[in-house]
């Protein structure tokens, strides 16, 4: 490199300037990319489908994703073709992408509105490692009347928020665990003012309430509910709320009174290796996906539950 000599004396060097450190971390993936694995997941599922078996599945499904279409499987066979698998559109309208160097990776999309049309869906894509695929770990359907809040740009990233995160109405941890009390005691539940109410807790409440009803005579119904101790991702919105992703695990036991029987139906029946009949109770385990936004602290608003899905993964009979 050139340099000039002033009186006899050398000027030093001139030193190279590392690049600076990015003060945040890039989005996870480009649009360009996330397109790229909703196609890999969309032909992985599509083969599925077609074949009604999912043996292919585990390539680009895992988790809650897995357990339900594997389920669905099961069900559609019993029931002959009268409850396919459900539709999953694979059209984004909207990527929230993390802002993140780190593993696991998980980013979320907002479907196109599917051809049956049902509600549009929210896609949980996940990476487990940098040598591992995008899977699909979950989906959920966006309840009735709901908006997504502003998040930042894909090309920006979302900011990860960690399970304890201070600075919300509660922790992500707490919103899907005091969310599981309320399921379960309604508005009885201490946690219940905090939410406000929603399509995905009425469906349920209207189910157990009708169960209960028709089996008041031969049987009891007891449903219990719990949230997995952290989301599995928490994405920071525009307003210093954060979008909560978390699996739900409902347990239903249908306890039949001294005497009783109940015939357990095909698609049960599959699922607890054949028993047609039970003496003593049914249990149905449902596999399922909520998505929540919680806002920041000192907002006034409450918890909003954007989005749910559930479905009986497994059963058993005594």
């Amino acid at each position: 490199m050139p340099f000039v000599v002033l009186a006899g004396c050398a000027a030093p060097l001139p030193q190279a300037e590392p690049e600076p450190v990015p003060a945040v971390a890039p989005p996870a993936l480009s649009v360009a990319q996330s397109q790229r694995v909703l196609d890999a997941v969309a032909e992985v599922v599509a083969a599925g489908d077609v074949a009604n078996d999912a043996a292919g599945l585990p390539a680009r499904l895992e988790g809650p994703a897995l357990a339900i279409r594997t389920a669905e499987y099961v069900r559609n066979v019993t029931t002959e073709g009268g409850r396919p698998p459900t539709v999953l559109p694979f059209e984004e309208q909207a990527l929230i992408v993390p802002e993140t160097d780190a593993w696991p990776r998980t980013q979320l999309v907002v479907t196109e509105q599917p051809d049956d049309l049902q509600a549009p869906r929210i896609l949980v894509l996940r990476q487990d490692g940098p040598r591992e695929p995008y899977r699909m770990w979950g989906w959920a359907r966006l309840m009735p009347g709901v908006s997504m809040p502003p998040t930042a740009a894909p090309e920006v990233g979302s900011p990860t928020v960690e399970p304890d995160s201070a600075g919300l109405l509660m922790t992500p941890a707490d919103a899907l665990a005091q969310y599981a009390d309320v399921l379960g005691n309604g508005d009885a539940s201490q946690f219940a003012p905090s939410f406000a109410s929603d399509a995905f807790r009425a469906g349920i409440e209207n189910e157990r309430t009708a169960l209960a009803t028709n089996l008041a005579d031969t049987a009891s119904v007891t449903q219990t509910y719990a949230a997995a101790p952290e989301p599995v991702v928490s994405l920071g919105t525009v307003d210093g709320g954060a979008v909560v992703v978390g699996e739900l695990t409902t347990t239903s036991t249908i306890a039949l009174t001294a005497g009783g029987k109940v015939n357990v139906e095909p698609f049960y029946s599959a699922l607890t290796g054949g028993a047609t009949s039970a003496e003593n109770s049914l249990t149905r385990v449902f596999g399922g996906v909520v998505v929540l936004y919680v806002p920041p602290a000192g907002s006034g608003a409450q918890v909003q539950v954007l989005a749910g899905e559930q479905l009986v993964t497994g059963a058993s009979v005594q």
